[in-house]
């Protein structure tokens, strides 16, 4: 039953797709930072998890799907503002994303709404991720999520091993480089600001009047 309930809330989507410039100004923002893409099968209650509280103890605004989203919510919707309104995106790539057409979609939508993407490399190398075309999504959408995904692959992110690794090795520099790249952002939204003040003509001067008193 859920199966088919979600094959076609995946058509419906598919079907109704709109490029993020047709889109963009329909969407609220929501208060969120770092938008994290993952495969639920593979790291929801692994690294993505743990990645999240790790953000949240850091005073950080994270969205992870099974975290922020409650019944009742419209899953596409939810997701798509989540990734317009955040800073950033964490993708944790894993052996079995690529077989979702909701991870790849995300991907996609955070790539062309020009966000940085920090990339985790979990249990999977780059090479190994591939986008297998079986007819049921459309060749656009293929394209997009191709696009996506070899520019995703040449960013440079961090690799990790589930069976050898460290966790909180991987989860402190995560957090450390999420950190890092939202202090920048926010410092290049600020000398944007201050530069389109500084070029912005200046109104309403009041005149400086010299008292001629003491001649």
């Amino acid at each position: 039953m859920q199966r088919s309930l979600a094959k076609k809330l995946l058509k419906s989507h598919v079907l109704s797709y709109e490029h993020p410039t047709q889109i963009l100004k329909k969407i609220p923002r929501p208060p969120c930072d770092v938008f994290i893409n993952h495969r639920s099968i593979d790291t929801k209650r692994t690294i993505a998890s743990l990645l999240y509280d790790n953000l949240v103890r850091l005073r950080i605004r994270p969205f992870l799907d099974n975290k922020n989203m409650k019944p009742g919510d419209k899953l596409f919707e939810k997701i798509d503002s989540a990734i317009y309104g955040c800073k950033l995106g964490v993708a944790v790539f894993s052996p079995r994303y690529c077989e979702s057409y909701f991870c790849l979609h995300e991907l996609a939508l955070i790539m062309e709404t020009k966000k940085k993407v920090i990339p985790i490399f979990c249990d999977v190398k780059p090479s190994e991720l591939r986008i297998v075309d079986d007819g049921s999504v459309p060749h656009e959408q293929i394209d997009r999520f191709k696009k996506a995904l070899e520019e995703a692959k040449y960013t440079v992110g961090l690799a990790f091993d589930s069976t050898k690794g460290n966790w909180s090795e991987v989860l402190t520099d995560a957090a450390n480089i999420v950190m890092e790249s939202l202090t920048e952002i926010d410092n290049g939204d600020r000398m944007r600001h201050l530069t389109t003040m500084l070029k912005s003509p200046i109104h309403d001067v009041p005149k400086i009047c010299c008292s001629n008193d003491d001649n």
